[in-house]
């Protein structure tokens, strides 16, 4: 499974398309191998999940030189009804106030949106 490094067996908290979007959301710049490699899937499975992330409204990709920028769309509201209302962007928030308690740093006292993580990472 090219870029596969490891399987997991069982059930998982975030579907792959919540993981590809948390990469993209880290780095708007980042390539599909490595979106594989960090979400633990397939390049194909990970072009697949683009498609259908742009399809639905959650990014827009446009194309940079010889590479693809993504921008996610922080206002379009998650699929599933059990979501009621929340946007991309809570989720991404959410998702980033883990990150940096996991990581030892202070949360963030304010909604992360999700080009700002690239100009936070430089600082």
């Amino acid at each position: 499974m090219g870029g596969v490094s490891e399987t997991h067996a069982g059930w998982t908290f975030l579907t792959s398309h919540a993981r590809v979007l948390a990469a993209i959301a880290e780095d708007r710049r980042i390539r599909i191998r490595d979106i594989a490699a960090r979400c633990r899937l397939t390049q194909r499975a990970v072009q697949k999940i683009i498609s259908d992330l742009e399809e639905d409204g959650y990014l827009t990709r446009t194309r940079e030189g010889r590479t693809n920028a993504y921008r996610i769309e922080p206002g379009t509201i998650l699929r599933h009804p059990a979501e009621a209302g929340m946007t991309v962007e809570a989720l991404l928030s959410t998702l980033a106030r883990h990150d940096d308690q996991r990581d030892g740093r202070s949360p963030r006292s304010r909604t992360v949106r999700p080009r700002e993580r690239d100009s936070e990472s430089a600082r």
